[in-house]
């Protein structure tokens, strides 16, 4: 039984050398973007979240303003 738990011990590192082996490999087929194209992408992104930020926003203001209108008309 305590062979059972070597051999197992064994292969669990072999396994784990094994998988970080593999990682560093597919690391390095990655194509990492340059810094210029990060910052570009990054105020991209600021962009559309703000002016979808505000579509809500100008969203939230209307139809609060028309159910606030139809509590007028009704109460």
């Amino acid at each position: 039984m305590a062979e059972e738990k070597n051999v197992k011990k064994e292969q669990q590192k072999k396994d784990r050398g094994r998988w970080f082996r593999e990682m560093r490999s597919e690391l390095k087929k990655v194509v990492w973007p340059t810094p210029e194209k990060v910052a570009k992408n990054t105020g991209t992104v600021i962009l559309y979240s703000a002016l979808i930020g505000a579509c809500i926003w100008i969203f939230d203001g209307v139809a609060a303003l028309f159910i606030k209108t139809l509590f007028e008309l009704f109460a």
